[in-house]
């Protein structure tokens, strides 16, 4: 039986825990690519695996408009599927160009040996400091600011513009390590106590690994034939892309939570470094549902949403502003999969519910409403409930903030406990 819009609330009250779609002990994200990079809110590959092998056909072209660190693109590739992705944040762009990307396993370790090769002739004294923001600064000590200006020079240095984003993604991925940002948290704070690992060899341990995992990933491609399958990440807004009309089989994607723009804040070492932003508070305005995306007013095409924002509005302006554009957003979001999906094909978004300032977000349910408005068909058992056993997102928020935070802090309590998959036809 098909859902109406009427009748959501009633169903998401009577949808069980399906163990089917749990994978409490996967592995999948330390294979192939997937482990190259740290991000929050990873994307389990089982559960992608399980609906490209379910839901798409062969010849399907699979998108994914919150591409992230490019999940749902590197298991495309590695089923034999054509996909694009999009994303706004460059951070992201690096990390999935790196991870759908597979080497010559020879090529690659001639080009690190030769990255070993000027470590070796490091002397802390003949480099000349990269002049970096003041945040870098704030973040890292000198010994190792210069360490990371040594080694981000020389894979600038690489003539190979593919080989030279896989080594910038590997260093990328010991920034947190070798700053005294605090080990354990997604929040941007100091550890005094912290004492940073050494650039060089933190980046020498993580390039082993991905080299290893590289060859795992040109085997398989090359064994099976993908090696020439079609997988591109572009940084575009997904509201707004340039994926052709009616080209897209099937899309697998899970949008951002609210307050999506902590994605700024944890990616900021990467995007100092890297020059993709100066101004982290217009980095923060790029992404959805931000309070700045968007004017003062708090209607929405959904009625779920509308309830839940005039409850926020008796606790908190900002915070419901916050969500009115997080709907909004979302709203133009799923306009523009209906223009990009072929007649017929499927929409497979995974999201989670929350609370914020003590109200509950029902994100599952305005997203199917929003869908059912744009004349997509959704049956009650394409509705999928799974419990988070592993995620890498922050799971702790303060109650009165809403901001992420730790167990420790006395107004803590745990988000994001399960999630669901909505699987939507295109009629």
């Amino acid at each position: 039986m098909s859902l109406t819009v009427d009748k959501i609330n009633d169903h998401f009250k009577t949808i069980s825990l399906n163990d089917e779609w749990r994978f409490e002990n996967s592995r999948s994200t330390y294979q192939y690519s997937h482990g190259y990079h740290r991000y929050p809110a990873k994307f389990i590959p089982d559960l992608v695996k399980k609906i490209i092998e379910e839901r798409t056909d062969e010849n399907d072209v699979i998108a994914d408009l919150f591409a992230g660190c490019g999940t749902t693109l590197l298991e495309a590739k590695l089923h034999g599927r054509k996909s694009v992705g999009v994303d706004i944040n460059p951070v992201a762009e690096l990390i999935t160009k790196a991870k759908i990307t597979a080497h010559n396993p020879t090529r690659l370790k001639n080009v690190y040996d030769s990255i070993l090769t000027k470590i070796s002739l490091y002397d802390g004294t003949h480099i000349e400091e990269l002049k970096k923001h003041d945040r870098i600064d704030y973040w890292f000590d000198s010994e190792n600011k210069a360490k990371i200006s040594y080694l981000f020079e020389h894979i600038l240095d690489i003539e190979n513009k593919n080989i030279r984003i896989f080594f910038l993604c590997a260093l990328s991925n010991i920034f947190k390590n070798c700053s005294r940002w605090l080990q354990s948290s997604t929040k941007p704070q100091i550890d005094p106590e912290k004492i940073p690992q050494d650039p060089f060899q933190a980046f020498s341990k993580q390039v082993k690994f991905m080299l290893k995992t590289n060859d795992e990933f040109y085997s398989h491609l090359k064994s099976n034939g993908f090696d020439r399958i079609r997988c591109d990440i572009r940084m575009e807004d997904a509201r707004r892309t340039s994926i052709r009309t009616n080209s897209v089989g099937a899309i697998i994607t899970s949008p951002p939570y609210v307050t999506s723009y902590e994605y700024a804040d944890i990616h900021q070492l990467t995007g100092y470094w890297y020059d993709f932003i100066d101004d982290l508070l217009d980095f923060r305005k790029r992404f959805i549902g931000t309070f700045y995306s968007r004017n003062e007013d708090l209607s929405t095409q959904s009625e779920i949403g509308d309830k839940i924002i005039k409850k926020l509005k008796k606790k908190d302006l900002r915070a419901a502003r916050e969500v009115a554009n997080y709907v909004n957003d979302m709203y133009d979001v799923i306009i523009e999969m209906k223009r990009i999906l072929k007649p017929g094909g499927h929409v497979c978004i995974v999201i989670g519910n929350t609370t914020f300032k003590d109200v509950k977000i029902l994100s599952s349910e305005i997203i199917t409403e929003l869908l059912l408005l744009n004349d997509f068909s959704i049956k009650e058992e394409d509705t999928i409930k799974r419990a988070i056993p592993v995620k890498q997102i922050p799971t702790i928020r303060d109650k009165k903030t809403g901001r992420f935070t730790t167990l420790e802090s006395k107004n803590s309590k745990r988000v994001y406990p399960e999630e669901y998959i909505i699987i939507a036809s295109n009629n």
